[in-house]
């Protein structure tokens, strides 16, 4: 049992480091000294950065993804309506002093030249999980090409993400809610004719 807690507290150290400053920027000592623990403690977890990189992103993986169930289930109405409260939900989020923009594409964006990277392949199997939860969201709702639907608003989400921390514009997810609004909506015209 102290083996998980100290587990625990290495990632959620990782966690508020990773996420605050970037994973280039963050040494394992500072990870090691956040957690309240030896650097040869933390080894002893995580056989390198790259394992505890990897284990932050994992770390985000579960909340995020709930996050958005949660704002979609929320939300009464249409479907296009309970897209655009994830985009809402995010603008709100993006007026957080704290808040930095997806952890996951910060960290591919830090790793991007070494696609092998084990925080790339955590990172990129989020994306494709929130990807196919969309993807059921519309199959649910009978709409034609659910797969390729989800494909779009998960661009429009990632583009959302990348535009708002660049010009620090929370509006920019509003405009790509308006987006998938119409993406949805004209979807939903289309199935059924």
């Amino acid at each position: 049992m102290d083996t998980l807690s100290t587990r625990e507290r290495i990632v959620s150290a990782a966690n508020k480091l990773f996420y605050r400053d970037g994973i280039r920027a963050v040494s394992v000592d500072a990870v090691a000294e956040e957690a309240g623990i030896t650097k040869r403690s933390l080894y002893y977890h995580f056989k390198s950065k790259d394992d505890l990189i990897a284990a932050y992103l994992d770390y985000r993986d579960l909340p995020n993804l709930k996050a958005f169930q949660r704002w979609y289930d929320e939300h009464d109405g249409a479907i296009e309506g309970k897209i655009v409260a994830i985009f809402e939900h995010l603008a709100t989020s993006a007026r957080h002093p704290k808040w930095k923009g997806c952890g996951f594409l910060r960290t591919s964006a830090e790793l991007s030249n070494l696609p092998g990277h084990p925080a790339i392949q955590v990172g990129a199997a989020h994306k494709l999980k929130v990807e196919r939860w969309f993807a059921n969201c519309f199959t649910a709702e009978g709409m034609a090409k659910p797969e390729a639907l989800a494909r779009q608003i998960r661009l429009l989400l990632d583009g959302a993400f990348a535009v708002v921390m660049l010009h620090r514009d929370p509006s920019y997810f509003r405009t790509a809610g308006e987006a998938a609004y119409a993406l949805v909506t004209a979807s939903r015209s289309a199935t059924r004719k």
